[in-house]
């Protein structure tokens, strides 16, 4: 009969429960809200996405495996698990402080982007305390639980794991649902400060000095959250004046006051400056300028920086359609935009709809004389999904039989930078997969027009002059020298030798960001030309070496493995379970940043999901130990090996959503449901793992398995975000992930057989 069956009574079970499912609840919520406070430090950049996750997960296996060592011979474990949730509570809002303080110490100058390096160095000093704690009571709580329980250490290891689980899941939904909505970080952090101080002094002193800790600590302890929200912002923007901040659904809103304009932050990432009237002018003037006379405009964010006041200039304009993502921009532009926005919002002829502009590109069945993308250059995957080959075919199906479609990357007057060229090359090369005729306006922003049938785009600047004439419209920056300037055939020529001099062009889809890929590297050489050196090589080393290179490092590591038995097998299959884990949580959220384009607001969502079905998977297998452990151990590393290619099918699956109800079941359903999947396979295998593992005698750690999990999970955050990603794109990723798992199936099998 198994120990689960034999336990002790257990005197004390709801609340140790409730202290271990806190784990996963408080590191889960501390998690989304760290991230989203570190992505406004970082701007944004998915890459951060995993060297915030590895970071995270480099210090919770150190806690769990180093520090899980430590006093493992005391016997009262209940008194550590108390005193570690006493110290996350004051760790949690003192890592949301020390994020907001990192901008002084790693950006000196307010809006400077923060290299790969920093990055890392960023996120490593900020999560560290609270990480290390967190790792530390997955070992101190299964020594209570093999305490108060009664349970050998893999039994309470495996049920641990699954009340950590259940308490991330629910973590996430709350965070999704509730927290992140209405309350800031350091209120998110005040209330999980608040819940980890009752459950300590409960379970250290009991029922009597509850309410005296609630009265003493939490009411000042609240005092100290308001104080330290407002020094911390103020570090946050330092040397500005910020007018306004706000989270919204879909990522952080500041508004800051400068010598001469304003400048609203997304996400840490300058979304625009107001006034700047040349951007305005030069946003739409040129592209709405290539067509005789366009009536139907859509114009896909920027708007209220004055671009749409600016395409409204044009008197043959009957119709536009302004699309921005997130309803609180426009809110906040109202206030602080007023002279470029109002005006231009209150015009009959303007239809604002708040929806990515992606979706509403295939959503919409209405056709236009000129599309205008006024986003920002593809350095994210947010980004990169607009200047993509799926998109420019989504974009053409709207466009009339004249119809002009037209984007602008920055650029350079004399000299492109090698990475810069072959953005621009790969993007020229996309359009021409799509339009019959593609023209480029060279200068320090290159315009981009395209149109789908051959002849209709405009080259003589004399011809652009008259329109402009004919039209009556007289903008300061946008004038008849400047086309006269930048369409001489000998910066045209210019332009297009130095993207010929960068390599044949790669085309930018979807699945293979490949403009995602020259954005990073042409990023990382601003502050680390190492890392640029290091993808440019892997690139041209090409797939087929580094997968002979991982199935090379796959056999020495079963080979070694073997010699230590099932226990070696457990060991190889954990690691590669969690490396497979992290690298496809980080697909499936740029996946969701692909399909969907605001991951920010479902991240919470999607972690909860993934932890729901990890806490599935473990209750699933504690609830039915038996003799065929090595066997599932092996068929659950199958799976592992296989599921990197379903996900990849299923999301292109998911891309061909359209209509309103699709869109939502896609997002809302089926990618929580592709999370939730993913985790149950971790969850599934870890207690099955742990009664190979902890075997009979063996006086081994609790942590130690969970410790090779998490460090498995780190190596897959960093190499899928900062490497695989990048360079080989889905597909290729997906293969390898098949290779990292295959050592654990093969060993796990081998004794399968043999019993």
């Amino acid at each position: 009969m198994s120990a689960l069956q034999n336990r002790a009574p257990d005197p004390q079970g709801p609340i140790v429960a409730v202290a271990l499912a806190l784990i996963g609840f408080t590191a889960t919520v501390a998690q989304v809200v760290l991230m989203r406070e570190l992505m406004v430090v970082f701007h944004g950049n998915e890459l951060s996405l995993g060297l915030m996750l590895a970071s995270w997960l480099v210090w919770t296996a150190a806690g769990s495996g180093l520090l899980g060592k430590l006093r493992q011979g005391t016997k009262q474990p209940t008194r550590l698990v108390a005193a570690l949730e006493a110290a996350l509570s004051v760790a949690f809002p003192s890592s949301v402080a020390a994020t907001r303080f990192s901008r002084q110490v790693f950006q000196p100058v307010t809006g400077e982007m923060l290299g790969p390096a920093q990055m890392m160095a960023a996120a490593f000093a900020v999560l560290a305390p609270f990480c290390l704690l967190s790792g530390w009571l997955f070992a101190a709580g299964s020594r209570m639980r093999m305490q108060v329980a009664g349970e050998d250490r893999a039994a309470a290891s495996s049920r641990v794991y699954l009340l950590e689980a259940a308490g991330s899941a629910a973590g996430g939904l709350a965070a999704s649902l509730a927290l992140i909505r209405w309350l800031d970080s350091l209120a998110v952090a005040w209330l999980l400060a608040a819940l980890n101080l009752l459950v300590a002094a409960r379970l250290a002193f009991g029922r009597s000095l509850v309410l005296v800790a609630a009265g003493l600590l939490l009411a000042p302890a609240w005092i100290g959250t308001r104080i330290l929200e407002t020094v911390s912002l103020r570090a946050l923007w330092r040397g500005l004046t910020v007018l306004e901040t706000r989270n919204s659904v879909y990522g952080n809103l500041t508004v800051v006051e400068t010598e001469g304009g304003r400048t609203l932050y997304e996400t840490g990432l300058a979304a625009g400056t107001v006034p700047d009237p040349a951007a305005a002018e030069e946003a739409v003037h040129y592209a709405l300028l290539q067509h005789p006379w366009p009536r139907r405009l859509l114009l896909l964010g920027g708007g209220w920086q004055g671009a749409l006041g600016e395409a409204l200039k044009h008197p043959s304009i009957e119709r536009v359609d302004y699309v921005e993502l997130d309803p609180a921009v426009l809110e906040v532009a109202q206030r602080h935009f007023t002279a470029e926005w109002l005006a231009a919002r209150c015009d009959p002829r303007v239809r604002v709809h708040s929806l990515d502009g992606r979706m509403y590109v295939r959503r919409n069945r209405d056709r236009y004389d000129v599309v205008i993308v006024n986003l920002p250059e593809p350095e994210t995957a947010q980004l990169n999904r607009f200047y993509t080959l799926e998109f420019f075919r989504e974009a053409a199906g709207r466009l009339d039989a004249q119809g002009v479609f037209s984007l602008r990357l920055r650029a350079a007057e004399n000299y492109l930078s090698p990475e810069l060229a072959r953005l621009l090359a790969s993007v020229h090369a996309s359009l021409r997969e799509v339009f019959a005729e593609v023209a480029m306006l060279p200068g320090e922003t290159v315009h981009f027009f395209a149109a789908t049938r051959a002849g209709l785009l405009v080259r003589d600047a004399g011809a652009l002059e008259e329109r402009l004439r004919t039209r009556g419209i007289q903008p300061r920056y946008v004038r008849e020298y400047y086309f006269r300037f930048r369409l001489t055939p000998a910066r045209v020529q210019m332009l297009e030798e130095q993207m010929r001099a960068a390599g044949p062009p790669r085309l930018n889809r979807d699945f293979a960001p490949v403009g995602y890929y020259y954005g990073v590297t042409r990023w990382s050489a601003q502050f680390d030309r190492r890392y640029r050196t290091a993808l440019e090589m892997a690139a041209r080393a090409g797939f087929a070496p580094v997968a002979v290179s991982l199935s090379l490092a796959g056999a020495l590591i079963a080979w070694g493995a073997a010699r230590r038995g099932e226990r070696g097998a457990a060991a190889v299959a954990v690691a590669a379970m969690g490396f497979t884990l992290m690298a496809l949580q980080v697909l499936l959220l740029v996946g969701f940043q692909v399909l969907f384009g605001y991951v920010y607001h479902q991240l919470a969502l999607i972690v909860g999901a993934f932890m729901a079905g990890m806490a599935l998977g473990s209750r699933q297998a504690l609830a039915h130990p038996g003799e065929r452990d090595v066997a599932l151990l092996a068929l659950l590393a199958g799976l592992a090996s296989a599921s990197g290619l379903a996900l990849f099918a299923l999301l292109r699956l998911l891309s061909g959503a359209s209509a309103g109800s699709a869109v939502w079941l896609a997002g809302h359903v089926a990618v929580p449901l592709l999370a939730a999947a993913c985790g149950w396979m971790g969850g599934l295998q870890f207690p099955v793992a742990s009664r190979l593992y902890f075997r009979e005698g063996l006086r081994s750690a609790p942590g130690g398995l969970y410790a090779l999990d998490l460090a498995g999970a780190c190596a897959g955050a960093l190499l899928t975000s900062g490497y695989l990603l990048p360079v080989f794109g889905y597909f290729k990723t997906a293969c390898l992930l098949a290779l990292v798992n295959l050592p654990g199936a093969v060993l796990a099998g081998r004794f399968a057989a043999r019993r």
